[in-house]
């Protein structure tokens, strides 16, 4: 079966929220993107960081595995490098099979306080 969604995906508005006010993992701020892989095949991302005074850096490679979801902490992603904290950047998704990407933050900067927030990516298949 062919899977649902697009092969490239844009998110405009990143911006990994820092510092955090709780314990780790489930407390930390974060950017994640969650995609859906539909289809009876792997899809093996590639994500590219574009920030507003510097080249873009990437591809991050990610495997989200046939009729599988996968949640990615952009914090996560340090290969070829970290993505920085608290500094605006966008983001496009590629994958060589259809997927739905789905963008969330988590803001933990005030004690106390989880700020949940999430957004469907762009679709922009050319």
């Amino acid at each position: 079966m062919a899977g649902l969604g697009g092969r490239v995906w844009v998110v405009p508005g990143g911006r990994i929220p820092f510092p955090s006010s709780g314990e780790e993992p489930e407390f930390t701020s974060f950017d994640q993107l969650s995609v859906l892989n539909t289809g009876d095949e792997p899809a093996e991302l590639e994500i590219t960081v574009y920030y507003e005074d510097r080249e873009p850096v990437g591809p991050y490679p990610v495997r989200v595995d046939a009729r599988r979801i996968r949640h990615v902490r952009l914090n996560d992603l340090i290969d070829p490098e970290a993505i920085v904290l608290s500094r605006r950047f966008g983001c496009v998704v590629r994958s060589p099979v259809p997927v739905v990407v789905q963008f969330l933050r988590q803001d933990t900067r005030l004690p106390g306080t989880v700020a949940l927030t999430g957004t469907m990516a762009f679709p922009a298949d050319p």
